[in-house]
């Protein structure tokens, strides 16, 4: 039996939240939704948004942190809001560069069924042997 890939996530309006339920109905996927506290035993992919004028939540930072869980962060996406202009979901490069995560997707407010279907092809794509995420065009 192939194990689920694990979806950790971090929401505080319920956007990410939203997001996350949109994609609870995949049989492959399992979801844990991280406080900064959480200590990582499996790898897995880390959604989150973006909050102030472009920042990574606090509670987010913490996490990766915490006991080096960075480490086991395979993917990071983002959630914003475009009315940011070019702090939109910016999060998610931030913790690309701090902590060299990839950064797969990122999607407005709780994102569409698209967003959905999208995030979920990339997270395939990453965790296909011999499929290098770098072939993917990941904002077009």
């Amino acid at each position: 039996m192939k194990s689920k890939i694990r979806i950790y996530y971090d929401s505080l309006t319920g956007n990410v939240e939203r997001f996350i339920r949109k994609l609870k109905g995949k049989d492959e996927l399992e979801f844990v939704k991280i406080s900064s506290k959480t200590v990582l035993e499996k790898e897995g992919h880390l959604v989150t948004f973006t909050t102030g004028f472009g920042n990574i939540p606090k509670t987010t930072l913490e996490f990766l942190k915490n006991n080096d869980n960075y480490l086991k962060i395979k993917t990071v996406c983002s959630s914003g809001n475009m009315n940011w202009g070019s702090n939109f979901a910016k999060a998610g490069s931030l913790i690309q560069n701090q902590f060299n995560i990839k950064y797969i997707y990122r999607f407005e407010l709780s994102g569409t069924l698209n967003d959905v279907e999208e995030y979920l092809n990339r997270i395939k794509i990453f965790e296909s042997e011999g499929v290098k995420i770098d072939e993917v065009d990941l904002f077009k």
